[in-house]
């Protein structure tokens, strides 16, 4: 997929010093060869033109990419941790941080080689860069849907503003069996904008529908599971500890370990604090 460069660069209202600390670290890992994707409020910004002024910094890597970024990272004398083993981990000095993301919280929207060959260039910070594509943007955000935080009228303006141009194969098999979260998506979309409904295809909303229809067809499903700990990983817990619903984010179903999941599950309280 290939968008406009209508807009040329992503400069966001971000203080000098962090500029300076963001463009030092993307040098060094350039560098050295360490691939990375910019994602976060820069690749928002360059899809809908919507800027956030937010001192996060999101890059995104494989995972065996993590301990060889922060190799580089710490020779440069910055600290660098991995915050949550399954999908984050941080580099700072002082005050100022950059997140290396290779995954969702979920354990979904794993960074794979898919990422960068369909990476879009751009320039953020006055540097040459690849941002995260489109595709993957909604992949990763149509499965935040918290109390404090849903990036659902993110999906809605990514689409308003790239639609008639992205791969809906590829993000339909990206979701993979969780492609009702999809469907909830360009659904409310087609609410949010009725004057743009035209950006979702009509095959698309054809494929996804048929697919409803032959599932309400078919007797319910005999599994326990709730799914809603993809989408949250605080308003479902009672369906899994109480009322015996299993988790669908623990292996072999899911990704996550159950210590990675204890970890992901006691950090609500860590953020809550802030």
């Amino acid at each position: 997929m290939q968008f406009s460069t209508a807009m040329a660069s992503v400069v966001l209202a971000v203080e000098e010093h962090t500029i300076r600390f963001y463009q030092d670290a993307l040098g060094r890992l350039d560098k050295a060869g360490v691939p990375y994707l910019v994602g976060g409020a820069y690749a928002f910004a360059r899809y809908t033109g919507i800027e956030r002024h937010t001192k996060d910094f999101d890059i995104f890597i494989r995972r065996a990419d993590f301990e060889p970024a922060a190799k580089v990272l710490r020779e440069a004398g910055y600290e660098a941790e991995l915050t949550f083993p399954h999908w984050l981990g941080k580099a700072f000095k002082g005050d100022d941080f950059i997140d290396l993301i290779y995954s969702a919280g979920n354990g979904v929207a794993e960074v794979d080689e898919i990422w960068f060959e369909h990476q879009v260039p751009e320039t953020v910070l006055g540097m040459s860069v690849g941002i995260i594509p489109a595709e993957e943007m909604i992949w990763s955000k149509g499965l935040i849907m918290e109390r404090e935080r849903f990036d659902g009228a993110d999906v809605a303006h990514v689409i308003k503003a790239v639609g008639h141009k992205l791969d809906w194969r590829r993000l339909i098999d990206r979701y993979a069996h969780l492609w009702r979260a999809l469907y909830a998506h360009i659904v409310m979309f087609g609410f949010i904008y009725p004057s743009h409904r035209s950006q979702v295809p009509q095959w698309v909303m054809k494929e996804l529908g048929d697919r409803i229809a032959n599932e309400t067809a078919q007797p319910d499903a005999t599994e326990k599971v709730c799914y809603g700990t993809i989408i949250s990983r605080q308003q479902y817990l009672k369906d899994i500890h109480e009322w015996g619903y299993a988790d669908p984010r623990l292996k072999p179903m899911g990704k996550m370990s159950a210590e990675d999941i204890a970890h992901w599950t006691a950090g609500i309280a860590l953020d809550g604090a802030k």
